[in-house]
């Protein structure tokens, strides 16, 4: 989940920008340069347990990371253990897909490295997973991603195959070799813990989530309420539906889930003044004037439904990055957060590659959720048609 430019640059200055996309975001959010970290003191109300914060490094494959970190901290919730499940073998498996659709589409479909958290869901539901150990998805000698060459490999390969017209032979072989260079041979079996499995027994057997019980949530007012409508983001290239609930609706699903135990996988925009990787924090100051944001606890503006209306529609709003809601605190001035597991590794952020975000934050810049249908509030849940 990145922003896109390719309206501004054109197709062919897309391909390479895009392999870069990750690395941008991340710079996007180094403000606070300067500020006292200090100023920000934290008490925290509510975790979850979870696993440990990872490092999408240079992959714009945050949706993978978030969406299997949800999977793991299910999976620990139901009694399984703590698994480290492998974010490429999704990844894989969604590029795919993804080459299938834009071929049978003549091109006319998204075709570039991000995607979404339902993407992670179907993976499991149609293909099952398998642990990192399994698949780490590196050239060898390497320890991090690193998808910038690769992903412009597989841009060029797709649509050479798109262009030439009149389709030869097995092109799905010549893609499939791609990703065989970068990432590794799919495993279809493999041994864990001194049993064979293969990835669709792995999944039921070790993992046991049902994919088929998570409920898809977003928040517009170009959507009729309580009906599936198209999420209307270039990364969502399956066209997956989601739910649309109020504004206020959606935040009680989020606290409700987490007061229940269960974490929630959180799609939202971060190239903002107010996000801060650098310092840990996410917030919506009252004053946009002010250039000290982050000398410790401030007024923050009230959102409205129509702020975020007005942000989505004017592109100040994108769909930027796939993260973790993993629990609730506080600062010093008794205002709520919610402690946000990111995969930009453990050395950005507070505590160890956290980002503190405030609730007047993801009310405004909540792209989508998805959470655990037990975690929706009945009054809610009921209405969804």
């Amino acid at each position: 989940m990145k922003k896109h430019i390719i309206m501004l640059f054109g197709l062919l200055c897309a391909v390479s920008f895009e392999a870069q996309a990750q690395d941008n975001l991340v710079a996007k959010t180094q403000g606070g340069a300067g500020a006292d970290s200090s100023k920000f003191t934290f008490t925290h109300q509510k975790q979850i347990p979870h696993t440990p914060v990872k490092n999408q490094a240079s992959s714009s494959t945050c949706w993978s990371y978030s969406g299997l970190s949800v999977i793991e901290t299910e999976a620990m919730r139901l009694g399984k253990g703590t698994l480290d499940l492998a974010e490429m073998y999704v990844v894989r498996k969604v590029w795919q897909d993804k080459a299938l659709r834009y071929v049978r589409m003549q091109g006319s479909n998204t075709f570039a490295p991000g995607a979404e958290g339902p993407d992670v869901l179907d993976v499991i539901r149609k293909y099952g997973i398998v642990p990192q150990e399994v698949y780490p998805g590196l050239i060898q000698g390497e320890e991090l991603n690193n998808h910038n060459e690769m992903d412009r490999a597989l841009t060029e390969y797709i649509k050479g195959v798109v262009r030439s017209r009149v389709i030869r032979g097995d092109w799905m072989e010549g893609f499939n070799g791609i990703l065989d260079r970068y990432l590794g041979p799919e495993p279809k079996e493999f041994t864990y813990n001194g049993k064979i499995y293969t990835p669709r027994t792995f999944a039921d057997e070790v993992v046991g989530v049902n994919p088929l019980d998570y409920v898809y949530i977003t928040s517009w007012t170009h959507l009729p309420y309580y009906e599936k409508s198209h999420l209307l983001v270039p990364d969502n290239w399956a066209w997956e539906s989601f739910y649309n609930v109020k504004l206020d609706e959606m935040m009680s699903v989020i606290d409700n889930a987490i007061e229940k135990g269960y974490s929630v996988l959180w799609a939202a925009d971060v190239s903002e003044r107010g996000f801060s990787s650098r310092t840990g924090l996410a917030i919506v100051p009252a004053d946009d004037k002010d250039k000290d944001i982050f000398d410790g606890p401030k007024e923050e503006k009230v959102i409205t439904e129509s702020m975020r209306q007005k942000g989505f529609d004017d592109y100040s709003t994108q769909d930027d990055h796939g993260m973790e809601l993993v629990g609730t605190t506080q600062d010093q001035s008794g205002k709520k957060y919610y402690i946000v597991k990111n995969s930009w590794g453990t050395t950005r952020g507070r505590d160890g590659g956290y980002i503190y975000a405030s609730v007047p934050y993801v009310q405004l810049k909540t792209i989508s959720i998805i959470v655990h249908r037990d975690a929706v509030p009945e009054e809610i849940l009921s209405k969804l048609k």
